[in-house]
């Protein structure tokens, strides 16, 4: 029997199971490449923690931040997507071996079911990629190919002009998505759809999800909140850029609580709708 969760909002609050929460929203339907459906997802402790620094800089993710729960959640929102849009620091981190990958659905127990429903919902096995960078300067993994998954990078009109070049001669599509040196969401999602995609799954870091909501292109932010105090002098929060104003006010659409996840401590699981979304 899949773990419950109680249901906060909308009300009457009710017990529901956590297996299929997100697949039963039925995102896979949503979305048109002249107005892709771009959702986000993200997990932040109580103090708006997502990821803390080491003594020598680097990001990494606190283990108490995880839970089983959290990552099947985020895993059904992925799996409904037809394109995965990460960046450059996360490739640099996964060949590091100070993240996991991500880039891929249902290969391992527990989750194999995401797989199937992709396969019995007419999507392809594994979602494409988009690589947003604004260097250019990282590794691609090997399991994209093995995967067939298509892959391109989007990056800004200011880019290295010779990075550009060696992508594209390696067979990679890359998209001038920003008038800077840093990617723009409103010319990323209005290129997406250019090529067809209707549903941009964001799994990447908070510059994105800033320049998502300030161009109106969000249509869903999916937001797991643990209860702990991470702390820590050196972190990254959910935005790092100046006051959103009306771009950041957000309408609850559902809240549901697990009681036991991390450590007996809890934590709660909430889908927001932008109050500012406009088409792509």
């Amino acid at each position: 029997m899949s773990k419950q969760l109680l249901r906060l909002f909308p009300s009457p609050a009710e017990c529901v199971p956590l297996q299929g929460l997100y697949l039963d929203l039925a995102l896979h339907q949503l979305g048109t490449p002249a107005d892709p459906f771009v959702y986000a997802n993200f997990l932040c402790s109580l103090d708006g923690r997502i990821a803390l620094e080491d003594a020598t800089g680097q990001t990494y993710l606190p283990k108490t931040l995880t839970t089983p729960d959290d990552f099947r959640l985020f895993l059904e929102l992925a799996a409904q997507s037809d394109c995965l849009i990460t960046h450059g620091g996360y490739l640099r981190s996964l060949a590091e071996g100070r993240l996991g990958n991500i880039l891929q659905i249902g290969l391992v127990e527990p989750h194999r079911d995401l797989l199937a429903w992709r396969v019995a919902n007419g999507l392809p096995p594994q979602p494409d990629v988009v690589v947003a960078s604004a260097s250019l300067d990282f590794p691609m993994p090997d399991s994209l190919a093995h995967h067939g998954q298509r892959c391109c990078i989007a990056t800004g009109a200011g880019a290295d002009s010779g990075r550009i070049a060696a992508w594209q001669a390696k067979g990679y599509e890359v998209l001038v998505t920003g008038a800077g040196e840093t990617v723009e969401g409103a010319a990323l999602i209005r290129a997406l759809g250019q090529r067809g995609y209707r549903r941009p799954y964001l799994i990447a870091g908070p510059h994105l999800l800033d320049t998502m909501l300030r161009d109106g292109c969000l249509a869903r932010l999916f937001q797991t909140t643990t209860h702990q105090l991470l702390g820590g002098q050196a972190f990254r929060t959910l935005l790092p850029g100046p006051e959103l104003g009306s771009a950041g006010h957000l309408k609850l659409v559902s809240m549901y609580y697990d009681d036991s996840s991390p450590e007996g401590t809890g934590q709660v699981f909430a889908q927001f709708r932008p109050m500012r979304v406009s088409g792509a």
